[in-house]
């Protein structure tokens, strides 16, 4: 055992249950995962199955759904257990027998409902639909339908126990979903029995837990995933430092944790935040690791079941000492168990530094699946939730492949064609690997983009890759080289506008800026309103420099690729915080001894002048010139990857290369 992680290594219990370990997979998701008529398919079950193997002690699948007669109900995109119950018992069977055989425990989530969060279902009270623009409402529950949706969750428990799950979790007093609306005094007006005091905004959450009990046993585990402060100011407004609460104090979390260990509950699994206030739900790499500590604390002080912590708690230095603390008594990791399923497992080897870290970015488990309505994946994993599809096989017949370029791209394409077999080799014009991973870590709260750099940097050395950096290869010295296939990973460059004085001293691009190579002063403008130059932006402000945002459409976050919805909110609000300054509608047209000279960007010939001592230039990449055509019919296959073929994100450029190593 790893002396250095001794606590999160050490069994611990949730009622009678022993849980081998202080690891916890949270409850993550989505329809992939279930066939037609509620059952497990076998990527649902391959996906829990990885993180068992992986070493994950406690397991929470995604949430079942049993609700068929209150809710909107579909037989074609059904996820409830209780539309053919023996189909499902089957395909849980399975799913449970896998994840025993590695020592884990396993507990169905099962929710009530979604409520305002979504349109069309119901709520406790008519509320306004999270995100609607078109002031729509939800509809208030009956007591009748309150019942029912009761039943459904008692109901699917005891399948869940027949089915060899060892516990349920109940979803859920966290991000505003169906009984975190009954149990806030904001979003719960009823009069009846159902609403009032906190003790009747409690009362579904009390009788789930007491026909649980009764259906499965006073010793089956049941938990609660509650939201210990919501962070909101009103609806669609968070409140970035917790004042001017409107929803949940931590204070009245406290109590409801205690109120919740009064009914029976086995255990809590803590968080923050609702879907108004998103970037405390699920927080980007802005929000400090290990913030929830000292809030997971409050409710452990009060209460004697198990706390479990989630929410930015994915290092396990932190998560070591906040349980040696007795803050805590084991963690919950969602995205990080997106990105690495073996991190339990890492860890107990006393290898942390092989763990696949999660850059807290929310594209393709948040973005991809809460906003387009895909199924959630991992950006720095594209196996992830994908695991019967990504498995990597070895090829058939391996090939000489010569890859140009060693960014995050190419890196990805190295790794994996390797593991495949192939003979790689990856050459780099400049004198080290990382290419933009290295500027995008630069900054001081995206030190996981500089470890994401660190461990492939290690997974090459340690797979032996053959790289040569300070070597920029053409087109015929590529030729000679006579390799079955060629990946081209060139990556992209800043895009500088030739305008008067943009060769000024003040001036400095993105990357020279964020690489150090200029020197910024205290007075900055930033041109580009985009994700590079608002992080820029606000990194200058938390080191107390004053800095003014230009940019040419109405709104900042608005070009280049969607910022998912609790990046986008937690920095407008961190703008809003350190006052840095916008100036939108407006385009650079000059840089001059006092600063820089903007001007509307519809055309107009005013113009003003905004004083500066650097001016830094974020306005977008643009591709390095392709050698693809020059390669053409010389008897190797030809790739193009990230950026150098379209300049994107750090999830496309790792998908795209991973796809490309995958099936070549």
């Amino acid at each position: 055992m790893s002396k250095q992680f001794e606590n999160l290594c050490k069994p611990f219990k949730i009622g009678k249950v022993t849980v081998k370990n202080r690891f916890c997979m949270a409850p993550m998701g989505g329809n992939f995962m279930f066939g037609p008529k509620g059952e497990y398919n076998q990527e649902g079950i391959q996906y829990y199955v990885e993180r068992a193997k992986g070493g994950f002690g406690l397991i929470f699948t995604g949430i079942l759904s049993p609700d068929m007669d209150v809710d909107p109900f579909s037989s074609v995109e059904s996820n409830s257990p209780l539309y053919a119950p023996m189909t499902f018992r089957r395909s849980a069977i399975e799913l449970t027998d896998r994840v025993r055989s590695y020592g884990s425990n396993i507990f169905a989530q099962i929710t009530m409902g979604l409520g305002r969060n979504y349109e069309g279902l119901y709520a406790p009270s008519e509320l306004p639909v999270y995100g609607a623009s078109d002031n729509k409402m939800s509809r208030a529950l009956t007591k009748e339908q309150i019942k029912k949706k009761i039943e459904a969750v008692v109901n699917t428990a005891g399948l869940a126990k027949s089915s060899g799950f060892n516990g349920v979790e109940v979803h859920s007093i966290h991000w505003g979903y169906l009984l975190d609306q009954f149990a806030m005094s904001l979003t719960n007006k009823r009069t009846d029995e159902y609403g009032g005091s906190l003790e009747n905004r409690l009362r579904a959450a009390r009788e789930i837990l007491d026909g649980i009990k009764q259906v499965c046993g006073a010793d089956f585990p049941v938990t609660m995933r509650l939201g210990l402060k919501t962070y909101v100011k009103a609806f669609g407004k968070a409140t970035l430092t917790g004042d001017e609460e409107a929803g949940r104090t931590l204070e009245e979390g406290v109590r409801i944790a205690q109120l919740l260990e009064s009914y029976g509950y086995d255990a809590l699994s803590v968080d923050t935040g609702i879907y108004d206030s998103f970037y405390y739900a699920l927080p980007p790499m802005y929000m400090p690791k290990g913030y929830m500590t000292d809030i997971a604390g409050e409710a452990k002080k009060a209460v004697k079941i198990p706390i479990l912590a989630g929410s930015r708690m994915n290092d396990p230095r932190i998560a070591e000492q906040a349980i040696k603390d007795g803050k805590i008594d084991a963690v919950v990791l969602a995205r990080a168990s997106l990105a690495d399923p073996c991190f339990p497992k890492k860890v107990e080897m006393g290898k942390p530094e092989k763990i696949r870290p999660c850059i807290a970015c929310n594209q393709a488990c948040g973005y991809r699946a809460l906003s387009l309505g895909a199924n959630q994946s991992c950006a720095v994993n594209p196996a992830a939730a994908r695991e019967v599809w990504y498995r990597l096989e070895r090829a058939s017949r391996p090939k000489k492949i010569v890859i140009v370029g060693g960014g995050v791209a190419g890196m990805e394409a190295a790794r994996t064609a390797t593991l495949r077999g192939h003979q790689v080799s990856v050459y780099e014009k400049s004198d080290s690997l990382g290419g933009h991973l290295i500027s995008g870590g630069a900054h001081s709260f995206k030190t996981e983009v500089k470890e994401l750099n660190e461990w492939y940097e290690q997974e090459l050395m340690d797979l032996n890759v053959d790289i040569h950096t300070g070597m920029e290869l053409t087109a015929e010295k590529i030729k000679a080289m006579k390799a079955d296939a060629v990946i081209l990973a060139v990556g992209s460059v800043p895009v500088m506008p030739k305008l008067p004085g943009i060769d000024s001293p003040k001036v400095a691009s993105s990357v020279d800026a964020l690489r150090g190579k200029k020197k910024i002063g205290e007075h900055v403008v930033v041109i580009g309103g985009g994700l590079v130059g608002c992080e820029m932006a606000l990194e200058y402000a938390k080191e107390g420099k004053k800095v003014t945002v230009v940019e040419a459409l109405d709104t900042i976050l608005s070009a280049g690729d969607p910022v998912p919805v609790p990046n986008k909110q937690m920095l407008e609000d961190l703008f809003e915080y350190h006052k840095i300054e916008l100036v939108t509608g407006h385009k650079l047209v000059e840089v001059n001894n006092k600063g820089a000279v903007v001007a509307p960007a519809s055309g107009s010939d005013s113009s003003k002048e905004i004083e500066a001592d650097s001016v830094v230039i974020a306005i977008g990449f643009k591709p390095q010139p392709s050698m693809a055509r020059e390669l053409f019919e010389t008897g190797a296959e030809i790739y193009e990857i990230g950026d150098g073929k379209h300049v994107g994100n750090i999830q496309w450029a790792i998908w795209e290369a991973n796809e490309i190593a995958r099936e070549i």
